[in-house]
């Protein structure tokens, strides 16, 4: 079974002190295996990485030292094994500890004197047990860090590849410069919005109500365009927040431009409901100019097709009314939803 440096490997081969030993730390709780000969040893330092190790001097044969020199050598850099040696009394150390210092590199060397002083001999092996601890809590910061690398890496690729996409298809539809820069300025401007709601909300959850009223606000500023929300409260995954913050700011401009927020009384209306796991999402526009079904799709409308097939699975139901655009799209909520686990982690919610 591997080692959770909280395991002391004893190696005191001759007479009574493994079991001596053992039988101490075990009436303190602490955990340990005797290695009682060297392949013992061997295979002990190769299950992982001990809490402390004890070894007698005498027991300090060229094999031994080189096993404990082989596992030292592999070590990851975080950690620093702790090695207690039991020396006899009268025996010279200094030689002794300048050896190990040079052939041990990676450890912390204690020299205890035989006969040992019992709680001299605890407090050495609980400091040793405390320092793995630390030493663990640096290992799990460096492996969150290496996480979050991977993750900002991944992530980063994924934004400069929406940013690319929304340039290319605003390109293909922009008539002249001017429209291009205005176009692409403000999809951009919104995936900026939607990433700074999801960093606020923890990097994965958002708030759908929060969302739209993030997108939408900017247009209602002194007293413009007018929009009402209403639905269940709903947390986003980052996919599905990013996706249908620009599907409503395309929705938005649509409105601008032809819709209903092209005349002073026009009104947008944003619901959605969840039955059976079911989710529902209605945007309704009235109070616009009359409607008619467009001779050919633009980047916006294309792009809300796909976003919404793409977020629930099927195409959303677009309908050019007279009174305005209406659009229904609906999936299964999981397509959609944080997770638990995930929605725990934010704790913040968008616009709320």
């Amino acid at each position: 079974m591997p080692l959770d440096l909280q395991e002391v490997l004893i190696h005191a081969p001759f007479r009574n002190d493994a079991r001596m030993l053992a039988s101490l730390l075990e009436t303190h709780a602490i955990q340990s295996t005797v290695c009682p000969d060297e392949e013992a040893l061997a295979e002990g330092l190769g299950a992982g990485l001990p809490g402390a190790l004890i070894v007698t001097q005498e027991a300090l044969t060229d094999r031994v030292r080189g096993l404990v020199q082989d596992h030292l050598a592999r070590q990851p850099d975080w950690s620093e094994l702790t090695v207690i040696v039991l020396v006899e009394k009268g025996v010279p150390q200094a030689l002794l500890v300048r050896h190990l210092t040079e052939q041990w590199p990676g450890s912390r060397q204690v020299f205890y004197q035989r006969p040992l002083a019992t709680l001299e001999l605890l407090s050495g092996v609980q400091s040793a047990l405390l320092a793995r601890i630390r030493q663990r809590d640096v290992r799990d910061h460096i492996a969150l860090e290496r996480e979050l690398r991977h993750e900002l890496n991944h992530r980063v690729k994924n934004i400069l590849a929406s940013v690319s996409s929304i340039f290319q298809m605003t390109a293909r539809a922009s008539a002249d410069l001017d429209e291009l820069k205005r176009s692409f300025g403000g999809r951009l401007a919104t995936l900026g919005n939607v990433h700074s709601a999801l960093f606020e909300a923890g990097g994965e959850a958002v708030d759908l109500k929060g969302l739209i009223t993030l997108v939408l606000s900017p247009y209602a500023a002194d007293g413009g365009a007018h929009f009402e929300i209403d639905g269940p409260a709903v947390r986003l995954n980052k996919d599905a927040a990013a996706g249908l913050g620009l599907t409503v700011h395309e929705l938005a401009t649509n409105a601008i431009k032809y819709g209903a927020w092209s005349v002073p009384t026009g009104l947008i209306r944003v619901e959605w409901s969840v039955e059976a796991r079911e989710f529902r999402l209605c945007w309704r526009e009235t109070g616009g100019p009359e409607l008619a079904r467009p001779s050919r799709s633009g980047y916006g409308t294309r792009y809300v097709r796909a976003a919404m097939q793409n977020l629930f699975g099927a195409p959303p139901e677009v309908r050019f009314e007279p009174s305005g655009l209406v659009l229904v799209a609906r999936g299964p909520l999981k397509r959609i939803e944080a997770t638990p686990a995930t929605d725990r982690n934010a704790s913040a919610t968008v616009g709320g």
